[in-house]
């Protein structure tokens, strides 16, 4: 036993030494973003090149980084090309690792035969299975590919030809017709079919995935399926928004895949025939196979988002009768009453690539910030003798500078929003999700190096991660006990490490406010303030000081200071919180410095200096500590 525990631990130290030395293989995806859009046979070429070699990554990668893949743009730029770059620099995780390039898909496989079992193969008719295929391709290494006897098909590519690897699932009849129609039993199961074939599929992975513990059940992925092939590409051309790239990171945690609708009065544009709300209890039971497995001990990672331009919602296309926003809000009170949290990937900056190469980046175990002392306000100007706010007629404002949720969009946008040169002129509340180190841990280790002493971080909404925290409280529509306390000692951790004690939004949504017990819970891992909806304008709980989240800015600066400077005259309190997504650092200077320009008494101050400001504020103004202090002046 002694000789085998030495061998499995020189294996292993050789497999990760190994992996270090060994040339990065770079795979040129990029070819996948020009396609005609109005021709099928294109789409799905490039839908089955992606899938493919998505799924094919997760395995490789598991335990070590071994392929990159070339293929989202954003701001002008590859980004793969550029984090690829920033981390090859003199000093840093990749320098001097050498890369090898890899010129095709069938050269990819063999290189890494080793990982790979053989091929899922997926129906055509039934665009769910392309999710249960890479649901079945992390838990099995098999590649997901679409069947499509076609002499250019990646299944002619990889299956009939070249490496000609092993079909070892398959999500259909040996004759090519459907095994999932929507009628008689659920194949596999006695359980009788819900009308749908979209949804029997899903029920079909439930019952051999998910209930059987196949799957690590507490990482899920809510993508778009092969509806995008034919359907979907024609309503949102746009090049990467499939999402495919994302599935890397889900595959190689073996999580799970779906792709369903949250309202319960209407079917979706892709299942039309389906009965009403077929879709809403196929997640709901996936979402409770889930907690029964995982989700008691650990909250469950949903990476991905509604695909609002595609599906489920009444954008122009996409067959729904409700707003995007409205569904966004109903999805994350329906995830959020089974422990789950997203990663939120929203589409329009959804795509990301490579995120089970940098899971393996080796981050610090601590990135601390230092909080604002008392000694310091009042060496500042900020506290009189007696230890009460000096206001001298100044009207205190905080940026909350957002939305970072999401994975996808850090990766994406930070090249341009945080390497902008205007950043550091004034103070700024970067609001990023810690549970993003999971997917780009590399993102935000890199942020922590190059801020500026006016660069402060908080959580964004609404925590580790986003879900309707109300939701988390008793009595919880899906019948589960509290989760208030796993949602806490979740966070905690994740809050120490980033040196975060701000929560500075949370998204209730429909979902309801957060009661004593939900405010205990965000006041064990963020002390110095957390800033809700659906709370009083003010309030103080324990320590804790809570603001109700106010304006959010958009369109030119000038607007959004002209909106800022209308909010501080009119609000009661003499301090304010302004929410912008997406904005550049530049556009900030100017919607300060023309808001000063209307009232020079408005202040901008940085996040410990706010939030010390009003806990001190609330201590010395019990009605407005009691949530007592109307919203506006009379």
């Amino acid at each position: 036993m002694r000789w085998l525990l030495t061998m499995a631990i020189l294996v292993s130290a050789v497999q990760a030494a190994g992996a270090d030395d060994l040339p990065i293989d770079v795979y040129d995806l990029t070819g996948a973003l020009q396609f005609d859009a109005t021709n099928p046979t294109e789409t799905a070429r490039v839908w089955d090149h992606v899938h493919a070699t998505a799924t094919l990554q997760g395995i490789v990668n598991r335990d070590a980084p071994r392929l990159y893949v070339r293929f989202v743009r954003a701001g002008g730029r590859n980004v793969d090309d550029h984090w690829l770059d920033r981390l090859s620099e003199p000093g840093q995780w990749l320098d001097g690792r050498s890369r090898r390039a890899i010129p095709s898909i069938e050269e990819l496989v063999n290189q890494h035969r080793q990982h790979i079992r053989g091929v899922v193969l997926y129906d055509p008719a039934v665009p769910a299975t392309s999710n249960v295929a890479s649901t079945i391709a992390g838990a099995e290494d098999l590649i997901a590919v679409r069947y499509d006897p076609a002499p250019d098909s990646m299944y002619h590519r990889l299956v009939l030809s070249g490496p000609q690897l092993p079909v070892v699932r398959r999500l259909l009849q040996e004759d090519g017709s459907s095994l999932f129609t929507g009628r008689g039993t659920i194949p596999g199961t006695d359980q009788p079919s819900t009308g749908s074939a979209k949804c029997d599929a899903y029920r079909w992975m439930q019952a051999h995935y998910l209930d059987t513990g196949k799957v690590d059940s507490a990482y899920a992925a809510y993508y778009l399926d092969a509806y995008w092939i034919d359907r979907g590409v024609r309503v949102l051309a746009a090049p990467n928004q499939h999402t495919l790239t994302n599935h890397d990171f889900f595959v190689a945690r073996r999580g799970w895949f779906f792709d369903l609708h949250v309202w319960p009065d209407e079917s979706p544009i892709d299942d039309p025939d389906q009965p009403h709300g077929t879709d809403l209890r196929t997640l709901e039971a996936l979402l409770r196979s889930a907690w029964d497995q995982a989700g008691r001990d650990r909250m469950i990672h949903i990476g991905g988002f509604t695909p609002w331009a595609y599906k489920y919602t009444d954008h122009p296309g996409a067959g729904g009768k409700h707003p995007p926003v409205p569904t966004e809000w109903e999805y994350a009170r329906i995830v959020s009453a089974y422990n789950a949290l997203m990663d939120a990937d929203a589409i329009g900056l959804a795509a990301m690539a490579n995120a089970s190469f940098w899971m393996h980046f080796p981050l610090k175990p601590s990135y601390p910030q230092p909080w604002v002392s008392h000694d310091q306000l009042r060496q500042r100007g900020y506290l009189t003798e007696d230890g009460r706010v000096d206001f001298r007629g100044r009207k205190f404002i905080l940026f909350y500078v957002g939305d970072w949720d999401s994975a996808a969009w850090v990766q994406q946008q930070m090249p341009v929003v945080w390497d902008h040169p205007d950043r550091g002129k004034i103070p700024l509340m970067w609001s990023i999700s810690p549970i993003l180190e999971r997917r780009a841990p590399h993102v935000l280790d890199y942020l922590r190096r190059t801020a500026s002493p006016n660069d402060y971080f908080a959580s964004a909404n609404n925590g580790a991660g986003y879900l309707n925290p109300g939701m988390l409280q008793e009595p919880r529509v899906s019948g589960l006990p509290c989760g208030l306390d796993l949602w806490a000692r979740h966070c905690q951790p994740l809050y120490d490490r980033w040196g975060l004690t701000v929560t500075g939004f949370v998204i209730d949504g429909f979902a309801p406010g957060l009661n004593d017990l939900g405010l205990d819970a965000y006041s064990r891992f963020s002390p110095n303030g957390i800033v809700p909806q659906k709370v009083p304008p003010s309030l103080l709980h324990g320590k804790m000081p809570v603001m109700r989240a106010d304006y959010d800015l958009g369109d030119s600066a000038s607007k959004a200071a002209a909106t800022v400077a209308e909010r501080v005259r009119v609000r009661q309190l003499p301090f304010s919180w302004f929410r912008a997504i997406l904005k550049t650092p530049a556009w900030y200077v100017q919607v300060y410095e023309t808001a000063r320009s209307i009232d020079p008494d408005i202040h901008l101050l940085d996040a410990p200096t706010f939030f010390e400001l009003y806990r001190i504020f609330l201590q010395n103004h019990p009605e407005a500590a009691a949530g007592q202090v109307p919203l506006t002046k009379p």
